[in-house]
Parts: structure tokens; C-alpha cells; sequence
């Protein structure tokens, strides 16, 4: 398998640290006074000060509009249900809140939206068997 990198900007290294390293749980890497990396399951998140995307709710999925650009990962459900749970009692606001979608079908997910402090859309899906990621 791949890493993925990519490099998004943020208005706040301080702020995007206890997001994604406290409240996420990713583990910091190399940073400067201008940029930070992350673990972010897996793969390589790296945040520059600067202006983020212009993000808007464009791509129709199911009966969600949901933020595009936006940046995500796959997990498995337990470690899907965790994140959510975690994310829930530290009263994340969510763009659109855990839910199960395509019940019953090919590619079947949970998933939920929300952003990083810079405004940066996250959406996490969940699935209960990763070989059904591209199920058609």
C-alpha cells in the first residue's frame, strides 16, 4: 500500500496541533514556526500558514450536500465508532453528524462530516468490511 501526502494551509499552527494531534489523536512529526506534519491514520497531513480553500456544500452524495475540497479517511467500524464517540463528547460541531448511509447496498458506510479549526471539511467513513470501500 500507499501513503498519501497532502499539504493544506491553516490560520493557526496552535490551534490545528490540539486538534489533530490532542483531539484526534495523530502524532506529530517533523514542524517548523511555519508548518507542521501529522500522522493522520496512516498517512502524511502537512499544514502551512496560509489562507485555506474556499470550500462550498457542491457535491450532491445520497441526500447530503456535502464540502468539497475536502480530505478523509476510511476506517474500520470499531475504530469509526470510537472516533465518533470521542468526537461527540468533546462536542464537535458536525457539518453532518454520524449517520449510516447506502444501508443495504454496495459500498453501504457510516460516515460523518466536520471541520478542523481553519475551516478544513474532514469527512470519516466508516466501513464494516474494507474490501467493500469500492463495491459497486
Amino acid at each position: 500500500m500507499s501513503i498519501f501526502h497532502l499539504a493544506l494551509n491553516v490560520s493557526d499552527l496552535d490551534a490545528t496541533r490540539r486538534f489533530y494531534g490532542d483531539l484526534l489523536g495523530c502524532t506529530e512529526g517533523r514542524s517548523t514556526d511555519t508548518w507542521v506534519d501529522f500522522n493522520f491514520f496512516g498517512n502524511q497531513l502537512s499544514f502551512h500558514l496560509g489562507t485555506p480553500f474556499e470550500t462550498r456544500a457542491t457535491g450532491q452524495v445520497g441526500e447530503h450536500n456535502v464540502l468539497m475540497p475536502h480530505l478523509g479517511v476510511v476506517l474500520d467500524m470499531e475504530q469509526w465508532r470510537g472516533l465518533a464517540e470521542k468526537l461527540q463528547a468533546a462536542n464537535v460541531e458536525f457539518v453532518i453528524p454520524p449517520v449510516l448511509r447506502f444501508e443495504g447496498q454496495p459500498g453501504e458506510q457510516s460516515t460523518m462530516f466536520f471541520c478542523d479549526p481553519s475551516g478544513n471539511p474532514i469527512e470519516i467513513k466508516g466501513f464494516a468490511d474494507l474490501k467493500n470501500v469500492f463495491a459497486t
